[in-house]
């Protein structure tokens, strides 16, 4: 609405303001909108990757500004940028920062809720795609099986202070999207829009979906499958943020509009 957009002015230091990101789906509890994918690509090696737009200088108002952007991502006809992310305190964290130095590889964090993870990947070691063969019958101990085979981890977070956590589900649901625009979830169709359809194309390669797993009410790291109490709230088979119960269906991707806040300025 205008209203919305009146309201998501630009904030100075670097980027910031009007944002439009694709996200999975917020359908309860207090958070506003829903938490912002990461588009995937695949090494040679196996490997999972998150995408990261390359930094550019840009002059506006007299001011340079440093600007991560790709427009019309891989055809989808949607803008990816750095300031997706840039909520929650991870607009000041070094891995949103040009002066990063790590690679892009989506890494395993420590302490994982699923136990395939604990016994087959180690901290910071990354994902490869064949860790995830069994996607289609895998089960998760928490609600219904064969919808997907999760993960928890970390992007672009090596050897820095601050860790932005990530979630990976590689699912028959977003492949059947990709490839159809529909998917049936547990009895229930769920449709990708038009436009929504080429975003699943262009960013979720062979099943895989990811996002930045910071709740976007309290920025809380809320878990797919992974705790128990997420059934007293009809959300055993969603995301769940058992702070303040809100949750998220990562198998309805959406466009979000939100005010995204300002990198601090580098030194």
């Amino acid at each position: 609405s205008a209203a919305a957009v009146n309201s998501a002015t630009m904030s100075t230091g670097q980027g910031g303001g009007t944002t439009r990101a694709m996200a999975i789906e917020n359908t309860d509890g207090p958070a506003p909108r829903g938490m912002p994918m990461i588009p995937i690509e695949i090494a040679d090696d196996g490997t999972l990757r998150g995408v990261f737009p390359e930094w550019e200088q840009v002059e506006s108002g007299g001011q340079t500004q440093q600007v991560a952007r790709i427009e019309d991502y891989e055809g989808s006809g949607k803008t990816y940028s750095v300031e997706w992310f840039q909520f929650c305190g991870v607009q000041t964290y070094q891995g949103l920062s040009p002066e990063y130095e790590g690679d892009n590889a989506f890494r395993a964090d420590t302490g994982s809720a699923y136990d395939w993870q604990s016994d087959a990947v180690s901290e910071g070691n990354p994902f490869t795609v064949d860790m995830f063969d069994d996607y289609e019958t895998y089960e998760t101990a928490i609600g219904s099986g064969q919808l997907g085979k999760p993960a928890t981890g970390t992007w672009r977070s090596q050897d820095t202070e601050n860790t932005m956590p990530i979630q990976i589900i590689r699912s028959p649901l977003i492949e059947s999207l990709a490839e159809t625009g529909r998917a049936d979830f547990l009895g229930q169709t769920i449709e990708a829009p038009s436009g929504v359809q080429e975003w699943i194309q262009a960013a979720c390669p062979q099943g895989f979906i990811a996002w930045l797993n910071k709740c976007t009410h309290f920025c809380c790291v809320p878990g797919w499958k992974q705790l128990e109490g997420s059934a007293a709230f009809s959300a055993e088979n969603e995301v769940y943020c058992p702070c303040h119960q809100s949750v998220y269906q990562p198998f309805s991707i959406v466009e979000t509009l939100f005010t995204a806040l300002p990198r601090p300025e580098l030194e």
